[in-house]
């Protein structure tokens, strides 16, 4: 073994789930119907018609699964709350047995002095507010801000960090615009107001959030892009900026105080429906920024399609998801977050890759092309370190192998492997080889 002590002595070294993909028990003690849940029964919406009824069981599972993230050697579980688990139907009243679960799982993982991270909103809008209108009605905005009020209160004392939301341009675009993702819409004009209503809410659970007297830090989860142009050309410059500005900054810049890039407002000609005060809200000081980063794309500017850019092919080697791997561009990702930010303290909240995994006659699942790709980007994250970045933490997406939304259960990005019929837990090599690196050492030759 070879002493590796280049990351400091503080960094926060997790894993990640969240609830629909992981839990299981979707209509178990009180829980009821989220955007997920109804999506998944859209013909055609979700591979084979698979959903999260009971994924990997976490719900009953929890102890099993904290248990195995000890021996590995995990510090922090970002997961999440499945809001219609702690209130069922609109207006409550709060389900006991919701509480009960993310309060046992928070403690236990605090007997294994494993931080608790929760993020508020994973995806899973419950249905009774999409049937009001979902995120592009204002109203869900101020729907959020009781469910995160209520979570605060009933969390706070057990809870060491919060994310208010994951992936606000999915929720936003991939649900209401491309209609990939629940629930499953294709009205760009729905999506933009999502857009701002998905910022409102942030801002609002963040003001929120300074009046109950807590300590733990708040932020936000994105997943912010800034892909090359396709060549040095100022129109596929201009393709990149547009990509980085309708993709990444119209989340970026107001939570920032920066407002809605020119960009987007300008050269798109997008408008939001923002109220008086809004802005100010959106902009509530934050402690850190969630980054999750899985590939850098390539884009090149199309004059005649709207948004004036599209995706050309990369030369990278891809993951099964077909997503190029390319580590050099979280670093040039975490450059640029880091200058708009002023250096805010950021967390690699998601990041990983799928791959073909299977069991082999040994017992165990060898998986070195996620052991290559965990340490090519774990390296970049050393050399941000280096340049001064402030990253201060890494979660590997994810723990364990769950429901992949539109791929069903054919995708796994778990460091553990999950064998869906028995429900059996098995480390995978890229789980021992986080184990190394939490604990401080590599392999000689690996590094």
């Amino acid at each position: 073994m070879e002493e590796y002590h280049d990351f400091p002595h503080n960094f926060l070294w997790g894993c990640a789930t969240a609830s629909y993909q992981v839990e299981g028990a979707a209509h178990v003690d009180g829980r009821t119907d989220s955007i997920w849940d109804t999506y998944c029964r859209k013909p055609g919406a979700v591979y084979a018609g698979e959903c999260g009824e009971v994924s990997v069981d976490q719900y009953h599972r929890y102890a099993e699964d904290v248990a195995l993230m000890a021996r590995l050697g995990f510090k922090s579980y970002r997961f999440s709350i499945s809001w219609t688990r702690l209130v069922p139907e609109k207006g409550g009243p709060v389900n006991q047995k919701g509480v009960e679960y993310y309060r046992n799982l928070c403690l236990e993982l605090k007997k294994y002095g494993i931080s608790p991270a929760v993020t508020l909103y994973h995806w899973d809008l419950p249905q009774y507010l999409e049937n009001e209108g979902g995120w592009a009605a204002r109203s869900t905005a101020y729907a959020f801000l009781d469910y995160a009020k209520l979570c605060f209160s009933l969390f706070g004392d057990v809870v060491e960090r919060w994310f208010t939301l994951n992936e606000p341009y999915c929720s936003s675009y991939l649900g209401y615009q491309v209609g990939r993702h629940a629930p499953g819409y294709q009205n760009p004009e729905l999506a933009n107001k999502a857009v701002h209503h998905l910022n409102l809410a942030h801002g609002l659970a963040i003001q929120a959030y300074r009046k109950t007297g807590l300590t733990a830090q708040i932020g936000i989860v994105l997943n912010p892009v800034y892909p090359r142009p396709a060549s040095g050309s100022e129109d596929d410059i201009l393709a990149a900026n547009l990509a980085c500005a309708y993709e990444t900054d119209v989340f970026l810049h107001p939570i920032l105080g920066k407002g809605y890039p020119s960009l987007v407002t300008q050269t798109l000609g997008i408008t939001y429906p923002i109220v008086e005060g809004d802005m100010d809200i959106i902009a509530s000081a934050i402690d850190f920024l969630g980054i999750n980063y899985y590939f850098e794309n390539v884009v090149a500017y199309t004059p005649n399609t709207f948004p004036y850019y599209t995706q050309v092919p990369n030369w990278q080697q891809t993951t099964e998801m077909g997503w190029p791997i390319v580590p050099s561009g979280l670093l040039r990702l975490l450059r640029y977050i880091s200058k708009e930010s002023n250096n805010i303290s950021l967390y690699i909240t998601e990041n990983g890759c799928a791959c073909d995994d299977k069991v082999d006659k040994d017992g165990r699942v060898h998986d070195r092309e996620r052991c290559e790709y965990l340490l090519s980007h774990i390296r970049t994250v050393r050399k941000a370190i280096e340049e001064g970045i402030a990253v201060k933490g890494y979660y590997v997406w994810s723990f364990i192998d769950n429901f992949e939304w539109g791929y069903g259960y054919t995708k796994r990005f778990g460091v553990v492997y999950a064998d869906y019929a028995s429900l059996e837990r098995i480390p995978k090599d890229s789980a021992y080889l986080m184990r190394d690196l939490m604990a401080g050492f590599f392999h000689k030759g690996l590094d």
